[in-house]
């Protein structure tokens, strides 16, 4: 693990700002940085490497991180409030208990990440890979999670009020005592879910059988 001070930190970010800018700078590299607590509020970081950085309780809110690789790196209790994290690469990330209230994941990869008891609420999923995710505990209400993969996630006693679960794969889903009340699963897959003691109601399960009588003929 490197450690990184605040000097340090701002050097480098300055670097990467000109990288992006067409100029003279680096791409942020900061592969297993410990950036614990660190304040990165609306810092910009499209692109950056952040493989296995320790980011435990930094302050990420309005942060850009849209197409960073951030595998494998543990952001566990982070202020992501509002961050983007459009098309990145959260594979196997620890976000237990984070704060990702209305953050931007359209599109990231979120295959075997940790999100238990995380706050989701609000936040834009659609297309995202959530395939084996830990979302247990974790509060999606009004979350967008429209044709977002959910093969074998762990959503048990998750909160999925009123989320947007239209044509979303929800494939071997673990939704044991999840709250689906006025959830949207408009032509979703819950082949082989586990909706035991789920709680359905005003729940939207509407399937278009007629296309789908056509897609075997």
């Amino acid at each position: 693990m490197k450690t990184i001070t605040a000097t340090e930190l701002k050097s480098i970010l300055a670097s990467h700002k000109l990288w992006l800018d067409g100029k003279e700078g680096n791409r942020a590299d900061l592969e297993c940085a410990n950036l614990e607590k660190a304040n990165l509020e609306y810092a910009n970081l499209y692109g950056a490497n952040l493989v296995e950085a320790n980011l435990v309780e930094a302050n990420l809110e309005y942060a850009n991180l849209s197409g960073a690789n951030l595998t494998e790196a543990n952001l566990a209790v982070a202020n992501l409030e509002y961050a983007n994290l459009s098309g990145a690469n959260l594979t196997e990330a620890n976000l237990a208990v984070a704060n990702l209230y209305g953050a931007n994941l359209i599109g990231a990869n979120l295959k075997g990440a940790n999100l238990e008891n995380a706050n989701l609420t609000d936040a834009y999923l659609s297309g995202a890979n959530l395939t084996e995710a830990n979302l247990a505990v974790a509060n999606l209400a009004v979350a967008n999670l429209a044709v977002a993969n959910l093969i074998g996630a762990d959503l048990k006693k998750a909160n999925l009020t009123d989320a947007n679960l239209k044509k979303a794969n929800l494939t071997d889903a673990n939704l044991e005592n999840a709250n689906l009340s006025g959830a949207n699963l408009t032509e979703a897959n819950l082949y082989r879910a586990y909706l035991t003691d789920a709680y359905l109601t005003d729940a939207n399960l509407y399937r278009d059988w007629e296309t789908d009588r056509k897609s075997v003929v």
